[in-house]
């Protein structure tokens, strides 16, 4: 007898839902992957004979349509709170101490659980059916990424039915976890791109953070992330007493969770929980840093409050960051959006806390004083937080004789000759003289918005000035959150003109990397050489990852041009700016220039009555052509329009460069 496509297709969902439980929770499966795929395939077979039989919630309808707007803002229910890190027994005593004096004569349990390195998101399902997904975001407002997250495999759709936890499939339940990949996945990932001559991803978090941003889901499908919740969410607090529950509850339902969690009553045996994990951590199946150690009680929880941005009932436990040594072999100097000059120690690249890193910001000329770090010295390198790398000390039994002591005025001088810098009252920074903060930011903004960068049309010096002085622009990545409700509010703007202007800015958010790499006004960084730039590395990652020597390989770039681009990427301000601008959806992408200039390099002399100069080098470099500014002995054309200076005629008869004039230009274009 045959069985009704309706009833045959609500088996079909049940039975693959139980199998998704059983390999993704319980780490093991009844059936072969053959089997699973034989009975996914009749489902989808079913559902393309009878369209009227799919649901929201079906197991084929993981992956979405590609976002056309970017991501929708989201407010969340509740804060997504950080913590407070400890790192000893004794700062654990010490939160005990805290907690006990505000709840006097009260026992408390201690749940422990490993601190997973991914993407903090929540989980919402709305009886049982899942209904968004958003990231923490500031953890006030969080992006929409529901598209994404549902292809997610071991996401249920669908909440899991189970004897006691039925209530959590009736009304709200947010499940909030970590968008972690997995290390043994990332290993594969990259070891993939290295047999195809794809650069390599620098580490598994970053890389989960930005697949999820990704607009098209069927790209984040294509990547093996993985969800593990680690709290419980219900509008009825009573539904979820303790932390624990809240884990036996995501088991239940159908949601990964880490094994390792665990209930402790005392603190010494929190303590031998937190040396185990350390001893093993190596071997977990995703990286971490550290632990989570709650108060269990969730009544208690509540009680106990929240200081700023952390809970009181709850600490981050914080192993001690790996360490590494190395060679400095120079000291740049980089001038941040405030006006301030941060010293960079650059030295031979070195893997700490799993990742490579080649710099490493040493704050001030006070600090680098303390520490006594020369050029040429071997120092300690380690992750503070496992993230940002920092010169712990000096092997100073390994220092070369010939160590000079780093004069920091004098480095001043040596590398930005046209600017004064100064040091008032007790601000350790130097700073550029007569310079404030927001004047520098104008200037970057402008530059950003120019028509030799990324020319958005209507921005220009006087709105600029306006954004910032309004407070609605702190940073270059800002003019991307602007609405038309920001701007209809000030005086300089009109229904059409604020619009205008939005719509103009929006339009920029997949630039070129040459024009945006030009943008960002990194010092001796031209046009030409952003073009070069873009046409060795092709993205901004991998050239944020660029050594000194690789930099100066690159056709016209010394180490004065490689100096500066390092202490750029090394910047903190500057880091942060290029993940703001990820966050806020600007995805510059790098494609190839040819033609029948490719090649052929120009210079131009004089006035154009055709074009612009500017124009010129557009036309030129549009075609495979290179522009240049001065005449050098790889020059192969001389333009000379009106007007033309006799010394780079005279240069060019030198170097046997040919003279050509602009109409034999417009015929070679």
């Amino acid at each position: 007898m045959q069985v009704p496509p309706k009833k045959r297709v609500v088996e079909l969902r049940e039975l693959l839902n139980t199998y998704n439980y059983e390999y993704h929770v319980n780490d093991a499966s009844s059936v072969s992957d053959a089997v699973y795929d034989g009975l996914f395939n009749e489902l989808k077979q079913l559902e393309a004979k009878h369209p009227e039989l799919i649901t929201q919630d079906s197991i084929t309808q993981r992956v979405g349509n590609e976002l056309k707007d970017g991501f929708q803002k989201i407010a969340h229910s509740t804060r997504m709170l950080s913590l407070n890190d400890v790192f000893d027994v004794e700062d654990v005593r010490a939160w005990v101490v805290r907690i006990d004096k505000l709840l006097p004569g009260h026992k408390h349990e201690f749940f422990a659980d490993v601190k997973m390195d991914g993407l903090a998101c929540a989980l919402v399902y709305q009886d049982g059916v899942l209904v968004q997904a958003v990231t923490r975001g500031d953890s006030y407002i969080g992006e929409d990424v529901t598209n994404n997250v549902r292809t997610i495999k071991n996401v249920p759709l669908r909440l899991r039915s189970e004897d006691g936890f039925t209530q959590f499939l009736a009304g709200r339940t947010e499940i909030r976890g970590e968008i972690v990949m997995l290390k043994h996945d990332f290993a594969a990932l990259n070891a993939k791109r290295r047999k195809n001559g794809d650069p390599e991803f620098a580490n598994p978090r970053n890389l989960a953070a930005g697949t999820i941003r990704q607009l098209d889901p069927k790209l984040v499908a294509a990547r093996p992330l993985h969800f593990r919740g680690y709290d419980l969410l219900r509008d009825n607090a009573g539904d979820v007493p303790t932390n624990m529950f809240a884990y036996e509850a995501l088991s239940a339902l159908g949601i990964t969770r880490n094994q390792e969690a665990s209930v402790f009553t005392t603190i010494d045996d929190v303590m031998r929980f937190v040396e185990h994990i350390g001893e093993v951590r190596d071997k977990l199946a995703f990286n971490t840093d550290g632990l989570v150690i709650k108060v269990n009680d969730r009544a208690q929880f509540s009680k106990l409050g929240v200081v700023g941005k952390q809970p009181r009932a709850a600490v981050a436990y914080k192993y001690a960051a790996e360490q590494a040594t190395t060679i400095v072999k120079d000291i740049v100097i980089s001038i941040g959006r405030t006006g301030a000059a941060t010293p960079v120690a650059v030295f031979d690249p070195v893997v700490v806390a799993g990742t490579t890193v080649q710099h490493a910001s040493l704050h001030n000329a006070d600090e680098i004083a303390r520490k006594d770090v020369r050029i040429g010295d071997t120092v300690v390198i380690f992750k503070a937080g496992d993230i940002i790398p920092q010169v712990e000390s000096v092997v100073k039994e390994l220092r070369p004789e010939d160590a000079e002591v780093f004069d920091y005025k004098q480095a001043l001088a040596a590398q930005y000759p046209e600017l004064e810098f100064e040091r008032t009252g007790t601000d350790v920074v130097y700073r550029v003289k007569g310079s404030s903060g927001d004047l520098i930011l104008k200037r970057s903004v402008e530059y950003y918005a120019s028509k030799g960068a990324l020319d958005i049309d209507t921005l220009g010096e006087k709105n600029v000035v306006a954004l910032v002085d309004a407070g609605l622009v702190k940073d270059v990545a800002d003019i991307y959150t602007l609405t038309y409700e920001d701007l209809i509010k000030l005086d300089r703007f009109a229904d059409i003109s604020a619009r205008k202007l939005v719509l103009a800015i929006q339009a920029k958010k997949t630039p070129s990397l040459e024009k945006f790499i030009l943008g960002l006004g990194i010092r001796h960084v031209g046009a030409q050489t952003a073009i070069d730039l873009a046409n060795k590395f092709h993205s901004v990652a991998a050239l944020k990852k660029a050594t000194i020597e690789q930099l100066e390989q690159v056709d016209g770039i010394g180490k004065v041009v490689a100096e500066s681009l390092v202490a750029w990427f090394s910047d903190e301000d500057n880091v942060a700016l290029l993940d703001k601008f990820e966050r806020v959806g600007v995805r510059p992408h790098f494609e190839k220039k040819s033609g029948k200039l490719t090649g052929i390099s120009f210079v131009v002399t004089g006035s154009l009555e055709s074009m612009s100069r500017d124009e010129a080098a557009d036309k030129i470099r549009a075609q495979g052509g290179i522009f240049q500014t001065s005449v050098a002995k790889d020059t192969t054309y001389l333009v000379a329009g009106g007007k033309v200076g006799a010394s780079k005629l005279k240069k060019a008869e030198s170097y046997g460069t040919k003279v050509i004039d602009e109409k034999t230009l417009l015929e070679l274009l």
